[in-house]
């Protein structure tokens, strides 16, 4: 026998028709029903269900074996690309970033007075990051939102050699879209952690910004 393997039983769904399949040859995609790995929502991730036999002329049901496998699926998580998107940047691989942007994407970095638009925008300003910065700094993210198929939350750090680095906290929002089949971010925004931390006096800049607009509704026109 080529392949042995133990199917865990099927969880309860509709009732599905398995096709035959010759052997080596996949027989079936299951959706939503074939265990594998469940998300925080409860869906079930789709897998594919392959027989194999012990020659290529057996077709007796004694000579196969049922085997999953994973399934590619394009309908990818949302979290999993934004992963995918602080690992390509902590390894300086460009490449695998170019892929998750939409080459229409706006990305907002709230240090800097406008959003980079468009995606050799936003793969220009990364490489001027990563060749700015050493290799040993690392995002580490902190957590991750998984529950939505289209937009995703991260908190986050940064660290030196596995040590957190001064000033490096933040969180970011990213927006994605499936485009041309893959699932890719189309809208991003960063908040970092200021280095200078002004406190209460914050509060009272404020109040006196909204008093100013009281008194001289005009000003608004300016903001």
């Amino acid at each position: 026998m080529l392949l042995n393997s133990i199917i865990s039983p099927l969880p309860s769904s509709p009732t599905s028709n398995f096709t035959k399949a010759s052997p080596y040859s996949v027989a079936v995609t299951a959706h939503n029903f074939i265990p594998w790995r469940r998300s925080r929502k409860g869906a079930w991730t789709p897998r594919t269900l392959i027989k194999v036999s012990s020659s290529s002329s057996s077709s007796s049901s004694e000579n196969q074996t049922a085997v999953i496998v994973p399934s590619q699926s394009q309908d990818e998580e949302a979290a999993e690309v934004v992963r995918r998107f602080y690992a390509g940047i902590n390894s300086r691989d460009l490449a695998s970033v170019e892929l998750l942007i939409a080459e229409k994407c706006v990305y907002e970095d709230l240090i800097f007075p406008r959003p980079f638009v468009g995606r050799k925008a936003i793969l220009d300003f990364f490489k001027s990051f990563i060749d700015s910065i050493s290799k040993d700094l690392q995002f580490v993210i902190d957590d991750i939102s998984s529950e939505d198929s289209s937009a995703v939350g991260v908190t986050w750090h940064l660290e030196w050699k596995r040590k957190a680095f001064p000033f490096s906290k933040g969180c970011s929002f990213y927006r994605l879209e499936m485009v041309d089949d893959k699932r890719q971010i189309i809208y991003g925004r960063d908040v970092v952690e200021p280095a200078i931390k002004p406190g209460e006096a914050a509060l009272g800049a404020i109040r006196a910004v909204t008093w100013l607009l009281q008194q001289f509704p005009q000003l608004a026109d300016q903001l």
